[in-house]
């Protein structure tokens, strides 16, 4: 089969290539899907350039991608909830990664069937952005009422997350650019706020939950608008002590800054390592479904640009999730 694999850390042109890889193989619990669509999100890019290499450790050459939407085509002996021909998408774990790829083996337990009204490309835009914007905003307790803000509503997290929070009743602040403000509105928040013509922290104060996408001083400046008691959620801040246990990280404290400004405010602090779930998958199926999620795409790349791609969303200037197809792969 063929497969996007990095050969190697640095540039993304020069790092990846589509190359002939044997099919994979599966276990009892396992299935096979043929691909029909896979995200391209900003974890994959940051492994290629050599952003992770102290928290993932692969062998080269290796594939990439976790998201994936596609089609059933094997099923182990122990598998109950599958069979041959079954629509299917998900986020799969590290040992799986490698979604661009025309096939994918996975253990059955991370996947769901995909929402009946959505395209393959559709779900492949759903499972890492949504489950990080549950996982995240469950972590802080998000309920009706509360006044959160969502940096980046206009990104892949962002506009899944302020989606997610109004279902929930949540008065959802968002910052976003100029040229996305009149979409972001249409995601329903409740204050779309320019950051290039207005600063945020004077919107948007004494605040239930922070959810920061963005990191650096963002994670810091959190804790300047959220009320006393108030929480932040990060996806890219500096971890917490249970998050650094997840990702191996042995001896750990919160930088001192960090520490501080937790105990002044009598905040709670909560960073996500995203985990797949088939349970949220099932709930994510059931609000496309319902449509009160719709999902975000920017643009969809065929496979053989699949190197594009990741060449586009590293610009950061992808309004919604950027994709990948491989139908055209089975049609050839």
């Amino acid at each position: 089969m063929r497969a996007l694999q990095i050969t190697k850390y640095g540039d993304i042109k020069e790092s990846l290539e589509i190359a002939e890889v044997d099919n994979p193989e599966i276990s009892g619990s396992e299935i096979l899907i043929a691909v029909k669509a896979a995200a391209a999100n900003p974890i994959d890019y940051k492994i290629v350039q050599g952003h992770l290499k102290d928290l993932l450790q692969l062998d080269l050459p290796s594939g990439i991608g976790y998201d994936v939407s596609g089609e059933v085509v094997k099923v182990g002996d122990e598998v109950k909830d599958f069979k041959m021909g079954d629509e299917v998408f998900g986020r799969v774990p590290q040992e799986y990664m490698g979604t661009v790829a025309e096939f994918v083996a996975v253990d059955s337990k991370v996947v769901a069937h995909r929402p009946e009204n959505v395209t393959f490309e559709k779900a492949a835009s759903l499972p890492l952005t949504g489950l990080t914007a549950i996982q995240a905003l469950e972590k802080v307790d998000l309920k009706e009422g509360d006044r959160v803000l969502i940096h980046a509503g206009s990104g892949g997290v962002g506009s899944f997350a302020v989606q997610y929070a109004k279902s929930k009743g949540a008065i959802v602040y968002t910052t976003t650019s100029s040229k996305n403000i009149d979409w972001v509105k249409a995601l329903g928040a409740d204050r779309v706020i320019d950051y290039k013509n207005e600063d945020y922290k004077e919107v948007a104060n004494n605040l239930d939950i922070v959810f920061d996408t963005l990191g650096d001083d963002f994670t810091f400046e959190a804790f300047d608008i959220i009320k006393e008691g108030g929480k932040v959620t990060t996806i890219v801040g500096p971890p917490d002590a249970e998050s650094a246990k997840q990702m191996g990280i042995e001896n750990y404290e919160l930088p001192e800054k960090l520490a501080k400004l937790i105990e002044e405010k009598s905040a709670k602090y909560k960073y996500t390592w995203m985990q797949p779930n088939a349970e949220q998958l099932k709930e994510i199926k059931e609000m496309i479904e319902d449509r009160t999620i719709r999902p975000s795409i920017d643009l969809v790349y065929s496979f053989q640009d699949s190197i594009k791609a990741y060449e586009y969303l590293a610009t950061g200037r992808a309004q919604g999730k950027v994709i990948i197809s491989l139908a055209e792969t089975f049609e050839n």
